[in-house]
């Protein structure tokens, strides 16, 4: 019955995927991952999941890469999972393995990823910013999980929400369904930076090229480890901290960074 089910599911995304839901792009050192069906408003669908899953995979594996920008065509960044399928029962379970997949593909992807936000992030739209390393929006971008509304508490958006934001903030939104706004988003802690919407696109160059100019070996290092010291306890944070900056310095990148240093030049990294 299973196997029926995903080879349905397989022959759906391959229709899909000649649509082109996501489309990729590269640039010198930073990888383009954009959400392309704006008719069903980005919906997280199975195909959509993944291929998210598979192009964040693909891009982190390309030692030449150095970020992920993750954004989308349309008004709406992502309206959250598409309901259609979630009201079929066979599908639900694939959704939210899927769904904890790319959450963890995420966190594992050794280069950071940057949510381009110029829109609604609704949902499991909004735990996709939440997710990303970093989020740039625009002033007329809003944030919600609406989910209680429907009768499906947003309980895994709130997951990443309660870990980046406010406490009160996220329950605010999770309980209520309440959208916020772009400035709510920044003080709260959900976005990193918010700007006018024709400034977009030259903020996130800017930011990629600030990363494209670091090691990464030290970026994934990095990243790594942050997400790792956020469980534990703060001690054990700062013995592992003194391991992980002994380690760094070991770095053949880390040893050229600090030479360039001394020597008054820029540093000449590996990759």
């Amino acid at each position: 019955m299973l196997k029926s089910i995903l080879r349905g599911l397989y022959r759906h995304e391959s229709s899909l995927a000649s649509k082109n839901i996501i489309t990729t792009s590269k640039s010198v050192n930073s990888y383009r991952i954009t959400l392309s069906d704006p008719k069903t408003r980005n919906t997280l669908s199975i195909a959509v999941l993944q291929q998210l899953i598979e192009k964040i995979k693909t891009a982190g594996d390309d030692l030449s890469m150095k970020s992920i920008i993750l954004c989308a065509s349309g008004p709406v960044f992502s309206a959250g999972h598409n309901l259609n399928e979630l009201s079929v029962p066979e599908k639900q379970k694939i959704i939210f393995s899927l769904a904890t997949k790319l959450m963890n593909t995420m966190i594992e992807c050794p280069i950071p990823i940057i949510a381009c936000v110029d829109g609604v992030a609704a949902a499991s739209g909004c735990q996709l910013v939440a997710a990303s390393d970093m989020a740039i929006c625009s002033s007329r971008s809003s944030f919600s999980t609406p989910g209680v509304n429907l009768g499906l508490f947003c309980s895994t958006p709130g997951i990443p929400l309660s870990r980046v934001m406010s406490k009160k903030t996220a329950a605010y939104m999770l309980f209520t369904g309440i959208s916020i706004n772009a400035e709510e988003a920044l003080r709260t802690g959900l976005v990193s930076k918010v700007v006018q919407p024709q400034e977009l696109d030259d903020e996130i160059t800017k930011l990629t090229t600030l990363i494209g100019q670091k090691s990464r070996s030290v970026i994934t290092l990095g990243k790594t480890f942050f997400y790792r010291q956020i469980d534990e306890n703060i001690r054990l944070a700062y013995k592992n901290g003194e391991k992980i900056m002994l380690d760094n310095l070991e770095l053949s990148d880390c040893k050229e960074g600090l030479l360039s240093f001394v020597e008054k030049r820029k540093p000449n990294w590996s990759n």
